[in-house]
């Protein structure tokens, strides 16, 4: 029997979920819902300059969404006490993540002649907003990610745990092993 039902709900043998990791799932999400409405933001200009063919704006639109796709689904297993997928949340938002949120803004403002702010439309605000709340979410999310260390570690070590306390009474039950 698994610890988590199908919807991650909690059994009654499993430990509760810290606020930490919780708030570090919601950060995750939130940060992936500010990188969707960026990248449609990106494609609406794209298309209304006529910059990009519909093959190139296919391409990064399937690469953006499969990224986004395994970091929600790393996330669920993250929220549900999966010490590898803390782990590589933390060393993937925390590396790669981060720098490709901030190199584009950070060259941005090296390269910049005169005044930064010259010239910017509301789509422009629109996406410098977005990729705010993407960057402040995710350097939320990651702190709130390694203060749980306590919970993935315990999670780790739980199904093992149970499986040499308990022993199985062949009716989907089980009861203390007496030692």
């Amino acid at each position: 029997m698994h610890p988590r039902g199908p919807l991650g709900q909690l059994s009654a043998a499993t430990p509760a979920r810290p606020r930490a990791v919780t708030l570090a799932f919601g950060m995750i999400v939130l940060a992936l819902l500010a990188g969707v409405a960026e990248t449609l933001l990106h494609m609406t200009i794209a298309v209304r300059e006529d910059s990009a063919g519909p093959g190139e704006l296919l391409t990064a639109l399937l690469i953006r969404g499969t990224v986004y796709l395994a970091v929600l689904a790393v996330s669920f297993r993250m929220a549900n006490g999966k010490p590898w997928a803390r782990t590589t949340l933390v060393l993937g938002l925390g590396t790669l993540g981060l720098a490709s949120l901030l190199i584009e803004p950070i060259a941005a403002v090296t390269s910049a002649e005169g005044d930064l702010f010259d010239g910017r439309t509301f789509t422009s605000w629109a996406i410098a907003a977005c990729r705010a709340v993407h960057v402040i979410t995710v350097l939320i999310a990651l702190p709130a990610m390694l203060s749980a260390r306590t919970y993935f570690r315990n999670q780790s070590g739980s199904r093992a745990a149970r499986r040499a306390s308990t022993v199985v009474t062949g009716r989907s039950q089980t009861v203390p092993r007496h030692t």
